[in-house]
């Protein structure tokens, strides 16, 4: 491929012609009976009815393979639905215009990509029109402003190639912040904490309790440490719903859930951190105690 070709080529979804604007979150979202397949082959979803409302955090689980995210490429509207319908306070989110729809979520994946410029820089990728008081506001809620202030360079400090420069955990937190200046109704974790090890974990996920507040979470993961304080969990096994509730409701039930459970509480062995943990400076120690 030249590059002329490249972006001559048609994407897979496009607007409708009188695709309209769709207005921040109000009510809930809707998969009803969503059934997708990439190819002709077969369906990686199947028959999935699920309603998240405004404000809950749900959570989808499930092995590898098991249709978690294809259910957040339909969300940003990278597929559609072979079948049934994705709803947004009952649009059928073919009928609203894209950017409307993606302006509205904020995403932190499993592995977060920092580019080789300054922590401010990094943090306003999320929104290019972001004043430095919105960007310190969401450093705040990511709760890295603290360690930021420790630096010679505060916001000016080069990160490195990838962000090389800070440890696993503070990327992650840069990465949270990134996704909050964008004041996102909708966060989508993918994997956000499964590259870290246990402790850090932990405290990340005690931030974004705090961060997720007044907004909807959707959430996939295989690591079910992360999702105990979830609203409602999904059980995804190749591409249906295996069971749902809440975590103690899962639990209780005995089944696929609580077998991941126990297989993953039995494990002796941590996750190991798999990202680079060299630091720019002392970091402070907050940070020291949940990331060492």
């Amino acid at each position: 491929y030249h590059l002329n070709d490249l972006f001559a080529q048609q994407p897979h979804v496009e607007d409708a012609p009188d695709a309209t604007a769709l207005p921040r979150l109000e009510t809930d979202i809707v998969f009803d009976n969503v059934s997708f397949g990439y190819t002709s082959d077969g369906f990686q979803l199947q028959s999935l009815n699920v309603r998240i409302p405004r404000g809950s955090t749900v959570a989808f689980v499930g092995s590898s393979g098991s249709g978690k995210s294809t259910v957040l490429n339909l969300l940003l509207r990278l597929y559609d639905p072979t079948i049934g319908s994705l709803r947004v306070d009952g649009r059928d989110i073919r009928t609203v215009t894209q950017d409307s729809l993606r302006a509205q979520i904020g995403m932190v994946f499993q592995e977060c990509f920092l580019f080789n410029t300054s922590i401010f820089e990094n943090i306003r990728m999320g929104k290019p029109d972001a004043t430095p008081d919105q960007v310190m506001a969401a450093a705040r809620a990511a709760e890295i402003h603290e360690f930021i202030a420790t630096l010679p360079q505060g916001y000016n400090t080069i990160v490195g190639e990838r962000g090389s420069q800070l440890s696993g955990g503070q990327r992650q937190r840069l990465a949270i912040a990134r996704a909050l200046v964008r004041d996102p109704s909708i966060l989508v974790l993918d994997e956000a904490t499964s590259a870290l090890d246990y402790a850090t974990e932990a405290a990340l996920n005690e931030t974004l309790l705090k961060v997720a507040q007044n907004r909807t979470v959707v959430m996939v993961t295989h690591r079910l440490s992360s999702v105990t304080s979830a609203g409602h969990i999904v059980v995804l096994d190749h591409g249906k719903v295996a069971e749902d509730g809440t975590h103690e409701q899962l639990l209780a039930k005995n089944g696929a859930y609580a077998a991941l459970w126990r297989n993953q509480m039995q494990a002796t062995e941590p996750v190991a951190d798999l990202c680079n943990d060299n630091r720019l400076n002392q970091p402070d120690p907050a940070l020291t105690a949940e990331e060492d």
